[in-house]
């Protein structure tokens, strides 16, 4: 119990950090709430998930493949998005891989 709360707390905060600059870009809110919560699942996915990789390799791989089917939908009406949203996968996956494995093992 105490690590589902503990990734559920790593995703949340992983949430945060991607949503802050999407509202100061004044982007939709329901493309705020939809990558806060993908952060909060992959929170606890990327924690619960046991791949034979380091943590950070682990996070990076599953929440860029997590975020594939956004980045095709979104590649539709904004393809200069489809950057920004893999740079975030990329950072903030390695980052919860590494504090996951680190906190909530």
């Amino acid at each position: 119990m105490l690590k589902l709360f503990i990734s559920l707390i790593i995703g949340v905060i992983a949430g945060i950090i991607d949503v802050t600059p999407m509202i100061f870009q004044k982007l939709d809110k329901y493309a705020c709430i939809s990558a806060f919560v993908h952060w909060v699942i992959l929170g606890i996915v990327i924690s619960y998930i046991e791949m034979p990789l380091v943590p950070w390799l682990k996070g990076i791989i599953i929440s860029v493949l997590s975020a594939l089917p956004i980045v095709i939908l979104v590649s539709k009406e904004d393809p200069k998005s489809i950057i920004p949203i893999l740079a975030m996968s990329i950072i903030l996956g390695a980052g919860v891989g590494i504090v996951t494995a680190k906190f909530a093992n």
